[in-house]
């Protein structure tokens, strides 16, 4: 269903001026993907399978499924909640709207989108170097699963950039690391990785290029966004900043349009798909009230480690 009303922004709108709040807060101003222009808040869809009324309906629907290049960014035809319904596709387009990427993916969890994002880039006898420190299952799935597919994995201090340039291989790939890394809180220079990931682009064909993934998890888009600095993708466990308030699981893969369909396609075969109810949740208290959040939780910290520094 679509809106009957001009939903096209006012071209005297300079979006450049409006806080991260606002941003986060209010998202795209339009939007095609439900007629939702008279409410406050989203509508919430509880269903998983959608009426095609014809024959020639669904088998357009089908066609556009994951046919980006091809059919653009029409209006969707809704088919079933595992290739997309409206709430996801709303907290899609607000997800890379704060991220400053040119679309997004959701899943059902942090590590579904990492799991996403490693098997649109990857294949059999690619390399991987990430940093040494990382979230556990994403060290899990790197260490324990990717050797069983002969993807190697070059875990490096990325906080030096000496090591990724010693670590480097023609079968590199991926790039991948958090910053702040979990649990320690390590920073990696993000720029730098793109400055040096960019030289040696330079030199490699389409086919051999180097990607770079930044888990922005722990600093959120209201502290950082890595897209702006250069970085190819970004995902996020929803459960936890941007959720906010531990009640819904969920993850995200943003970044280039490129892309967009081969990240869909895993979604649906693999079959992490984000839970409909968790979405609304996510879009309706989640993202407007992160600013909130990360500032008390800033303030928090700060506070208590001037505490604990004056005890030592």
């Amino acid at each position: 269903m679509t809106n009957n009303i001009n939903t096209k922004k006012n071209p005297k709108t300079d979006e450049t001026k409006y806080s991260m709040d606002t941003h986060i807060i209010y998202g795209k101003s339009v939007t095609d993907k439900w007629d939702y222009a008279h409410h406050v808040t989203a509508p919430i869809s509880s269903s998983t399978t959608f009426r095609l009324d014809s024959v020639e309906r669904g088998a357009q629907g089908f066609m556009q499924f994951a046919h980006t290049e091809e059919f653009g960014d029409k209006t969707p035809i809704f088919i079933y909640d595992r290739l997309g319904e409206p709430n996801k596709d709303m907290l899609e387009e607000n997800l890379a709207y704060v991220e400053k990427g040119e679309t997004a993916v959701s899943f059902s969890t942090g590590m579904g989108a990492i799991s996403a994002i490693f098997g649109v880039l990857t294949k059999t006898d690619d390399e991987v170097i990430a940093h040494h420190t990382l979230y556990g299952c994403t060290f899990s799935l790197l260490t324990n699963w990717y050797p069983r597919y002969n993807i190697k994995i070059n875990q490096i201090d990325l906080t030096n950039l000496k090591n990724l340039y010693n670590a480097l291989t023609e079968k590199t790939r991926v790039i991948y690391f958090e910053t702040p890394a979990n649990p320690n809180i390590e920073i990696v220079d993000i720029k730098a990785v793109v400055e040096a990931v960019k030289e040696i682009n330079k030199t490699r064909d389409e086919k051999n290029q180097i990607y770079t993934v930044v888990d922005n998890t722990f600093a959120t888009p209201f502290c950082q966004r890595p897209i702006e600095f250069g970085i190819d993708f970004v995902v996020h466990s929803l459960t936890k900043g941007i959720g906010g308030f531990g009640t819904d699981m969920g993850g995200v893969v943003i970044g280039k349009k490129k892309f967009r369909d081969m990240i869909l396609l895993f979604r649906k075969d693999f079959g992490a798909v984000l839970n409909t109810k968790s979405a609304w949740a996510i879009l309706t208290y989640g993202l407007p009230t992160l600013g909130l959040r990360q500032r008390h939780q800033i303030k928090s910290a700060l506070r208590i480690s001037e505490y604990l520094n004056a005890q030592s």
